[in-house]
């Protein structure tokens, strides 16, 4: 059953029309209506690819947020072989919004790092929505030094609202945790590559984003804070949040623009949550084409061009 959003409801009339006359038929076989349901498919069709032709910056969330959107473990399931899952910070706790381990992209060894969100009411509350406390970019640190130590390629697959902002978190040093696992990003003399997969939340996304290539899917969103947070901030009025949306300038287009992202993936029409095995490959190929473009590079040069990425960051577009 497909989960319509907000403004796709005019294309679940349709949609819905087609089915119920499908159902009729079948529990009629005299009724030939495939004429008629045919005519509302095409109808469906070119709705779906004009809503989704210039979605604006809320849209964009909206579909960043969609529940059906592929996740981390999917991802790892449909791309990568020989998965294995290493757990824990060796510190504290095994924290289960963040997911890593060693695995195979067409046989090439990579450290595997991503947030996972759950994908049930269960999922979701073992995994935390994705938000990680300190445990897991402890976690991730730990994975990024093995993976440094051994010169295996990094591979961050985000998709979080932000880390965890509860008193636990807080009390075990959240912040020192990010910032510290931000900057181990910016120590590994390996390629690290980032794919923003749905939501890019502040801090909580940075912690393993600083990658020397920054990939987004089409409509997915990166940002310091959400635009309900932002709203609530400069307006008091979490409302707003459409408004916040257009000037926090989150989605994977405004950021290429001002040297944020240096990839846009494309996703089949309709968003990622409609074609999810097309998306993955997708994601797949053109993790490939950088691990590949990477690899040729020295450790030293990744290094300094990693670094040299973020301290150019806002001179790109800075007139746009």
């Amino acid at each position: 059953m497909t989960n319509y959003l907000e403004f796709e409801k005019p294309l679940a009339e349709i949609e819905g029309k087609a089915e119920e006359l499908r159902a009729m038929a079948r529990s009629n076989e005299e009724m030939d209506v495939e004429e008629e349901a045919a005519a509302l498919d095409k109808k469906a069709e070119e709705l779906l690819a004009d809503l989704y032709k210039g979605l604006n910056p809320w849209r964009k969330c909206q579909v960043a947020r969609h529940p059906d959107r592929p996740h981390c473990i999917d991802y790892i399931d449909a791309l990568f072989t020989d998965f294995t899952l290493l757990a824990g910070d060796r510190n504290f706790a095994d924290d289960h919004a963040i997911v890593g381990g060693l695995a195979r992209l067409n046989d090439v060894p990579v450290m595997v790092i991503g947030h996972e969100k759950g994908n049930d009411t269960k999922s979701r509350i073992e995994r935390n929505f994705g938000m990680a406390r300190p445990e897991g970019y402890r976690k991730a640190i730990r994975l990024m030094e093995m993976a440094d130590k051994f010169g295996i390629p990094i591979v961050t697959l985000v998709d979080t609202a932000g880390a965890y902002p509860g008193k636990g978190a807080e009390e075990r040093g959240q912040s020192e945790a990010i910032a510290r696992s931000t900057e181990k990003c910016l120590q590994v003399k390996v390629p690290l590559i980032t794919v923003i997969i749905g939501e890019g939340g502040s801090g909580g996304a940075v912690g393993i984003a600083a990658g020397n290539s920054v990939m987004m899917l089409e409509h997915s969103i990166y940002s310091v804070i959400s635009p309900e947070g932002c709203a609530s901030i400069l307006w008091k009025d979490a409302e707003k949040m459409r408004e916040a949306a257009e000037a926090l300038r989150l989605t994977a287009q405004d950021l290429t623009k001002l040297g944020v992202c240096d990839h846009i993936i494309s996703e089949p029409v309709g968003g990622a949550h409609r074609a999810p095995e097309e998306t993955m490959k997708r994601v797949g190929k053109a993790i490939e084409n950088q691990l590949k473009a990477l690899g040729e590079k020295s450790p030293d040069v990744l290094l300094k061009e990693r670094r040299q990425k973020y301290l150019d960051l806002g001179k790109k577009g800075l007139a746009a």
